[in-house]
């Protein structure tokens, strides 16, 4: 089966550290991103999420990184994990990014 424990570092760069996955598909950890509009200095964000425990090891998951010690936005992940012909797991992976704004006319641009 997929587990997600460990690190995973997507094609932008960003790396995610999964602490442990524990018996009822909960985990939490680091997320480093590598890309950020903000003008402060990246920091890692801490990343809380869920696993579909899956038998046949391609489940489904989802997270919520929470980027508090640079920026005032959050961003939700969801995903697949896949075995490769060679073995290797990948993630697949969707995500919206709520950025803070002002007021609520200016909603319309808050989400990516």
């Amino acid at each position: 089966p997929c587990d997600l424990t460990g690190w995973w570092e997507n094609d932008l760069g960003s790396r995610m550290h999964v602490l442990k996955v524990d018996s009822e598909g909960n985990f939490s950890g680091e997320y480093h991103t590598a890309v950020s509009s903000t003008e402060k200095p990246i920091q890692p964000s801490p990343l809380v999420g869920s696993q579909h425990l899956d038998k046949d090891g391609q489940c489904t998951f989802g997270f919520t990184v929470n980027w508090k010690k640079f920026s005032d936005s959050t961003a939700v992940f969801v995903g697949q994990c896949f075995t490769g012909d060679n073995g290797d797991e990948v993630l697949q992976t969707s995500w919206l990014l709520r950025e803070k704004v002002d007021s609520l006319p200016s909603d319309w641009k808050a989400t990516r």
